[in-house]
C-alpha cells in the first residue's frame, strides 16, 4: 500500500494539470497578500525596483517568482525516493523556520544565556508534572472504563457523569477549581499538586474512553475462556485483555500524553515554575518575550517530536509482537 501511494504521488507530482494548479494556487494565494516593503520585497528589489513604489507589479513579480520557485521545488523533489523526499522537506521547512524567526531580530546572547533555566528548571518541571498527571489519569481511566463496561448501573452512572462532566468544563476552569475551591473546604493545597490533580481529572476523563474502546475491541469469548479456566477478574485483566487491548491503547493514549505535555502550560496560572511562566517571568524585565517564547515553544516541540518517537517505536514492538 505504502508502495502503491508512494508511485501515486510521483504520478501525479509530474502531471501538467497539477503543476499548473498548484502555480495559480501559489500565485493567487501570494497576490492577495501585500508584500511591499517587507524583507521579501527587499530580496525582490532587484527584479521589481523599490518595494514601495512596484505596486501591483512588484506583488506580482514576487507572487509570480515564488509560484516557479515552489512548483519547480516540487517537481524536483518528486524524482527522490519518499525518505529523501521527507528529508528535503523537513529541512527546507526549517530553513523557513529560521528565516522567519530572523524578522524579529532576536538577541541570541540572552537565549544562550537564559537556555539552562529553562531546561533544568521549566523542561523539568513540565515533565515532571505531565508524567506523574498521566500515571493518575491512567489509574482514573482504567477504574473509570472497567465502571462503563459493567451492568452495574451505580458504577456506569459515577463513571458516565465523571466523563461527561470533566470533558465538558475548559482544562483552565479545572485548574482554578481545584486551587482555589478546596481551600474553601478547608484542604490547603500548593500549586503544583493543584497542577497535577487538575490535569489527572480532566484527562482520565479522555483516558477512560481511550481504555474503554481498547477494552471493548477485545472478543467476548477472551473473557469466557479466562472464566473457563479459573481465572479472576484482576488476573483475566492483568494477564489475558489488557495485553491485547495495549496497541488500541498504545496510539491515542500517546497522543494524550503529548496533548497534557502542552496543556500542563495552563498551570502557569498558579505560578508554577514551568516552562511557559518561566519564559513569561524572564522575558518581562528587559521586554525581551519573543525570545523567550519561541525558545520555549522550541523547547516543547523537541520534547514533543521525543516522544513522538518514543510512541512509534512502542508502537513497533507491539505490532511486531502481535505478528509473532
Amino acid at each position: 500500500m505504502l508502495y502503491q501511494d508512494t508511485v501515486e504521488s510521483e504520478v501525479l507530482v509530474h502531471k501538467p494539470w497539477f503543476i499548473a494548479s498548484i502555480f495559480a494556487l501559489v500565485l493567487a494565494a501570494f497576490l492577495m497578500i501585500n508584500l511591499t516593503g517587507t524583507t521579501m520585497g527587499e530580496l525582490m528589489r532587484p527584479v521589481i525596483g523599490n518595494p514601495l513604489e512596484s505596486g501591483l507589479y512588484g506583488r506580482f513579480a514576487i507572487a509570480f517568482v515564488i509560484a516557479i520557485i515552489f512548483c519547480a521545488n516540487l517537481v524536483l523533489i518528486g524524482f527522490a525516493p519518499l525518505k529523501l523526499q521527507i528529508g528535503i522537506v523537513w529541512l527546507e521547512l526549517l530553513a523557513l523556520f529560521i528565516t522567519f524567526f530572523k524578522l524579529f531580530n532576536l538577541s541570541l546572547p540572552f537565549i544562550w544565556d537564559k537556555l539552562p533555566i529553562l531546561i533544568a528548571q521549566g523542561a523539568l518541571t513540565t515533565l515532571y508534572v505531565s508524567a506523574i498527571s498521566l500515571i493518575f489519569a491512567s489509574i482514573i481511566g482504567i477504574a473509570a472504563a472497567i465502571a462503563k463496561l459493567s451492568t452495574n448501573g451505580f458504577a456506569y452512572g459515577i463513571a458516565s457523569f465523571y466523563t461527561s462532566f470533566f470533558r465538558g468544563l475548559p482544562l483552565l476552569m479545572q485548574v482554578y477549581l481545584v486551587y482555589l475551591g478546596l481551600p474553601q473546604l478547608g484542604v490547603m493545597i500548593d500549586a503544583v499538586p493543584s497542577g497535577i490533580i487538575a490535569l489527572s481529572l480532566c484527562i482520565g476523563a479522555y483516558m477512560t474512553e481511550i481504555f474503554r474502546s481498547g477494552i471493548a475491541s477485545i472478543d467476548r469469548g477472551q473473557w469466557e475462556a479466562s472464566r473457563s479456566m479459573g481465572f479472576g477478574f484482576g488476573l483475566t485483566m492483568r494477564r489475558i485483555i489488557l495485553p491485547q487491548a495495549f496497541p488500541v491503547i498504545i496510539p491515542p493514549m500517546g497522543n494524550m500524553f503529548i496533548g497534557m505535555l502542552k496543556d500542563s502550560s495552563l498551570v502557569s496560572v498558579l505560578g508554577v515554575w514551568e516552562l511557559t511562566f518561566l519564559a513569561r517571568t524572564i522575558g518581562q524585565p528587559t521586554f525581551q518575550h519573543m525570545e523567550m517564547l519561541i525558545t520555549a515553544a522550541i523547547i516543547y516541540w523537541i520534547m514533543s517530536a521525543c516522544l513522538e518517537v518514543i510512541q512509534s517505536r512502542i508502537e513497533a514492538h507491539f505490532f511486531r509482537s502481535k505478528v509473532r
